[in-house]
């Protein structure tokens, strides 16, 4: 079963938290992160990008030039695709670029994030994350007490505006809850900074 240091926000380790091996010390599946990622991905794509037809351009109307006797080739429209200034064939038009994967998926990729990061060392876990009032410096001081000194993802329980306002201004430092951890983020930053009731939560979730 894997163990790690549990450590207070002024980075002291006050004990050892033990962590559910069929979580934290599972098989890292690649093709399944690699599936979730491009996922997650696509269903961030707003899919608004939209080209003109020959039929929306403005302008076009009337035949450029009679059919025959001129030597040049025959036109219908100044606004056809061959044209400067012309409609687009075939270009991109207002789409949905979403799609589902199983819960199983879903699952069998976090559960091989979370021990990637195990594996890596960089898994911390804090007793408890939490700032009486927005002071980007108290989580500056925390990181630095942890010595993070790469990108990090701050994980809490529940969300905490105060924790989340505080670290909006720290470079290459992101937040977030239990309820919103996704796969992306998690492989994204190069350390995960969780609190022990997330831990927890994480555990009686997927176990």
């Amino acid at each position: 079963m894997p163990k790690v240091a549990l450590y207070n926000m002024e980075g002291k380790q006050i004990g050892d938290v033990e962590l559910n091996e069929s979580i934290f010390g599972a098989e890292v599946n690649t093709s399944a992160l690699h599936t979730i990622v491009k996922n997650y991905l696509a269903n961030q794509r707003q899919g608004t990008q939209s080209t003109k037809t020959r039929s929306e351009v403005r302008g076009g109307g009337i035949k450029p030039w009679r059919q025959k006797g001129t030597g040049r080739a025959r036109q219908g429209s100044i606004r056809a695709t061959q044209w400067i200034k012309g409609g687009i064939a075939l270009g991109p038009k207002p789409r949905d670029y979403r799609y589902s994967v199983n819960k199983k998926l879903k699952a069998i990729a976090l559960k091989s994030a979370l021990s990637s990061k195990v594996n890596e060392g960089a898994f911390i876990v804090v007793d408890d994350i939490a700032v009486d009032e927005i002071k980007t410096k108290k989580i500056v001081a925390m990181l630095k007490n942890l010595k993070v000194e790469s990108k990090a993802l701050i994980v809490t329980n529940e969300k905490n505006d105060n924790v989340v306002k505080s670290a909006n201004n720290i470079q290459g430092v992101a937040t977030t809850f239990m309820g919103s951890l996704n796969v992306y983020d998690i492989l994204k930053y190069d350390t995960m900074v969780i609190s022990k009731d997330a831990v927890s939560k994480i555990e009686e979730v997927y176990a």
